[in-house]
C-alpha cells in the first residue's frame, strides 16, 4: 500500500500516539465535560496531526514551516489542557507526566524540523 510523505515522518507518528493517548485518558472524564474540555483537548490534539500532514504536503519550505509552527502551537494547547485537567482532578499526576514527556519529545522534534526548514 502506498504511503504518503507525512506517514513516513516520525513527528507525525508521535503526534498520532499523543492523540490516541488523549482520547484514552479523556474517555473517563466526567460526562458534563464531553462538550467542554474533552472536545477542546481532542480537537487540539487532532490539529497537531492534521497540521503536520498538511505541512508535509506543501511544496515550499516556507509553507511547510508555517504548518509545523501551527502544529507546535496546537501541541502547547494540548499541554495547557492537560495541566488544567490535572488541577481539576480529571488527570492523575502520572498521566500528566507521561503525556508531558511525549509532548516534550514532540515539541523538541517539531522545533528541530522547523529550524531545518528555515
Amino acid at each position: 500500500m502506498h504511503q504518503y510523505p507525512f506517514e513516513k515522518l516520525e513527528i507525525w507518528e508521535l503526534s498520532v500516539t499523543i492523540t490516541v493517548k488523549i482520547y484514552e485518558i479523556t474517555a473517563s472524564f466526567p460526562s458534563e465535560e464531553k462538550f467542554g474540555i474533552v472536545s477542546q483537548i481532542r480537537r487540539a490534539s487532532n490539529s497537531v496531526t492534521a497540521n503536520i500532514a498538511e505541512g508535509a504536503s506543501r511544496l515550499s519550505n516556507k509553507d511547510k514551516a508555517r504548518f509545523f509552527q501551527i502544529a507546535y502551537s496546537s501541541l502547547m494547547e494540548v499541554l495547557s489542557f492537560t495541566i488544567v485537567c490535572n488541577r481539576l482532578g480529571f488527570l492523575t499526576l502520572n498521566e500528566l507526566n507521561d503525556t508531558r514527556k511525549l509532548i516534550e519529545e514532540l515539541s523538541n522534534k517539531l522545533n528541530a524540523y522547523h529550524k531545518k526548514l528555515k
